[in-house]
């Protein structure tokens, strides 16, 4: 190897002349070491410089394929090339469920539109939590919908690609990330309609989670059926995703829209609602009692605003209390 190595170099002919000598006897003691030490040190460097270089190039080499791979955004390119109305069609069909025929259902094998329901919904779940002065211990408010939104998606994903695995479903990562991410259609709209309108109770929500949130998750359970060949099996399938679908759009509802439509109610039950005070009774009163009984009737008035009846009927009242014990 080290005569391959040094072949056709200086130093490969300096080793043959160093090694016919001594075959023919001319050694001289000091000269013969110092020529030794020179040689040895020679190939030394060289062999260490050809070993750097060569893991340098392996290394560069390595690094440029690593890159070319998965640096080219070829590679991602199919995964996002979708038109427009696509997308609208397929948002539209993520909540229409099909029954199951003995045939796989087709199943989209884009990106794009799964991602842009990701950033809606952290879009809804950071205006929820301004609405609802929701404060976040560590981190930001984008930074906590980013990561639930984002941990949702691809957490659940991988999870039902891993079960599916198990009940050998025929469903690919890809295309279990796009029918995840088309079935949050149905829970951005939900949550959205419970934020912007909210009401007395959670009867207009539960009617909307219901409809929305039950139709995407049943067109979900629906694709993986028909694509798992044992029934008991893809029941059980189907049956996780509906459950796990439901439940996360109710902890996002109780814990960052629910507490918005307490405070957004003016008008709510057991709340006393001031009414305003008629100006006429207002100036009888002040015309007929006596100025150090107006500083007395003014607190009277604002302790019954806090929790008494109508403040028209207490100042009629007073008024009349005024006017006997002034006859």
């Amino acid at each position: 190897i080290l005569v391959d190595s040094l072949r056709g170099s200086s130093t490969f002919f300096i080793m043959v002349l160093y090694i016919h000598r001594l075959h023919c006897g001319y050694r001289s003691g000091s000269a013969t070491e110092q020529l030794t030490q020179r040689i040895g040190g020679d190939v030394a460097n060289q062999v260490a410089g050809q070993v750097a270089g060569q893991v340098w190039q392996a290394g560069k080499q390595s690094a440029h394929r690593v890159f070319s791979t998965y640096g080219n955004i070829d590679f991602l390119r199919p995964y996002f090339d979708v038109e427009p109305w696509q997308v609208r069609r397929r948002l539209f069909w993520s909540l229409i469920p099909q029954r199951p025929t003995g045939e796989p259902q087709p199943m989209e094998t884009e990106l794009y539109g799964p991602l842009m329901l990701v950033f809606t919904l952290v879009a809804i779940l950071v205006y929820g939590m301004k609405s609802t002065e929701h404060v976040v211990q560590e981190g930001t408010l984008m930074g906590t919908a980013i990561g639930i939104s984002f941990l949702y998606y691809l957490g659940t994903a991988s999870l039902f690609f891993l079960f599916g695995y198990l009940v050998n479903a025929q469903i690919s990562l890809v295309q279990m990330l796009s029918l995840t991410g088309y079935g949050l259609f149905g829970p951005c709209v939900t949550l959205f309609v419970a934020i912007v309108i909210p009401t007395e109770t959670d009867t207009m929500f539960y009617s909307v989670w219901l409809v929305l949130c039950g139709l995407s998750a049943l067109r979900m359970a629906s694709v993986v059926v028909s694509r798992t060949y044992t029934r008991n099996q893809a029941m059980l399938f189907s049956a996780a995703i509906i459950v796990m679908h439901l439940l996360f759009v109710l902890y996002l509802h109780f814990s960052y829209a629910h507490l918005y439509q307490a405070a957004s109610m003016p008008f709510s039950p057991g709340r006393v609602v001031p009414q305003p005070m008629a100006p006429s009774i207002q100036h009888r009163v002040h015309e007929t009692l006596h100025p150090s009984s107006k500083a007395l009737l003014h607190s009277k008035i604002a302790a019954r605003l806090h929790g008494g009846p109508s403040t028209v009927a207490t100042l009629q009242e007073m008024h009349k209390a005024a006017l006997r014990a002034k006859s």
